[in-house]
């Protein structure tokens, strides 16, 4: 069989994302048992420095899901909202929707309160329907990967709690990018990925899991297998997956952990991606006819997303400028497609995206979006 002919593209798309060379590398590390004692050396020290990573303190447990981040926040509606309970999902764009969906498919009684795109959570709105609706479980997203917006995690979870519900949070875009502090954001569970901030292969959701959550998924019903909570908190207190997991990306995990807390820095890492939203925002500054989508003060540092002029089509950036940055080596995001489709059929501006997470550099960044701005200046 003849070598596949694959472009070397650097990814500035909103995940998967650029993977250095060092973690391509720890792909050959050796594989092992997932019930041997080679297991726990790697996953050990990744259950330790996941918990350093999103500030978990004592309060959280990390485990692992075969699959995406999606399959953890199915796990959190399946563990975590009885039959007879109530969940309201909290929505600022397709993510949200689909923790709605991921609601109503497993047949649990769901009502999705819906913000328009580019806009926050309203707090005010939320009481209101909190009062109204009296929800049992509240889910939310903390970055909208399809908008570039940001929540405020603790405040929302605070207002949930003063209802009386349980907050669960998709925090898929945004975990290894962020402080979290998790210790003090009052979620109940907390659901991520390996495939956007943390710079990874795509292969395991990850949640983190509260002694709160996890006493309210032993009373739970019908929770199925690999969606029950319970089950893999008890293997991973044996630092070991519920399931065979992907021995690959455990090797690539353990490196890229290590990395993250003993070489970059935690603190430093999340400087760096402030850092690179600003330029975003100084340079979508310098365009003539753009500017940035998420309002003020709920700007993503992981993703950035850039309203185009009254007139720019969809066509133009997927086959104009995506596919001349793909001849210049590089994967162009041209904003999520049903957002720019409901745009486009509400007459309304549209969006592309420009993802600067994981172990993208600001020289990398900068490198990007001088040639992103030739293609768009064509426009």
């Amino acid at each position: 069989m003849s070598k596949p002919n694959f472009a070397p593209l650097k990814l500035f798309i909103t995940g998967p994302t650029y993977i250095r060379d060092a973690i391509k590398e720890a792909a050959s590390l050796p594989e092992f048992g997932h019930r041997d004692a080679e297991n726990d050396l790697r996953f050990g020290p990744i259950r330790e420095n996941l918990c350093k990573l999103a500030g978990a303190g004592d309060k959280y447990e990390a485990v692992f899901f075969l699959g995406s981040g999606s399959t953890s926040m199915e796990a959190s509606v399946r563990s975590l909202v009885a039959d007879d309970e109530t969940v309201l999902n909290v929505s600022v764009g397709a993510f949200g929707d689909m923790y709605y969906n991921l609601a109503a498919h497993n047949g649990k009684k769901s009502e999705n309160l819906k913000f328009d795109y580019g806009e926050a959570i309203d707090m005010d709105v939320l009481e209101a329907k909190l009062k109204e609706l009296k929800p049992d479980v509240v889910t939310f997203t903390h970055n909208e990967t399809s908008t570039g917006v940001v929540n405020d995690v603790p405040s929302i979870c605070a207002l949930i709690r003063k209802y009386g519900a349980m907050p669960l949070v998709d925090g898929v875009s945004i975990f290894g990018g962020a402080d979290l502090d998790l210790e003090n954001s009052g979620a109940a569970m907390y659901c991520t990925a390996t495939q956007k901030a943390m710079a990874l292969p795509a292969g395991f959701g990850i949640g983190f899991i509260s002694k709160e959550a996890e006493e309210k998924a032993e009373k739970v019903a019908n929770k199925g297998h690999h969606h029950d909570i319970t089950k893999h908190l008890g293997r991973a207190r044996k630092n070991q997956t519920l399931t065979t997991p992907n021995c690959t990306l455990a090797n690539q995990m353990y490196v890229q952990l290590d990395y993250i807390v003993n070489e970059e820095g935690i603190q430093n890492r999340f400087d760096r991606h402030i850092e690179m939203r600003t330029m975003v925002e100084k340079w979508v500054d310098g365009l003539d006819g753009f500017e940035m989508f998420a309002p003020e003060g709920h700007r993503s540092p992981t993703l950035s997303t850039v309203l185009c002029p009254a007139g720019v089509t969809i066509d133009q950036l997927k086959k104009g400028v995506k596919e001349a940055l793909r001849e210049e080596g590089y994967l162009m995001d041209p904003g999520y497609g049903k957002l720019n489709t409901a745009m486009a059929d509400s007459g309304r501006r549209l969006v592309f995206r420009v993802g600067h997470m994981g172990d993208i550099t600001p020289d990398m960044l900068a490198e990007y979006l001088g040639k992103l701005e030739v293609e768009l200046k064509k426009l």
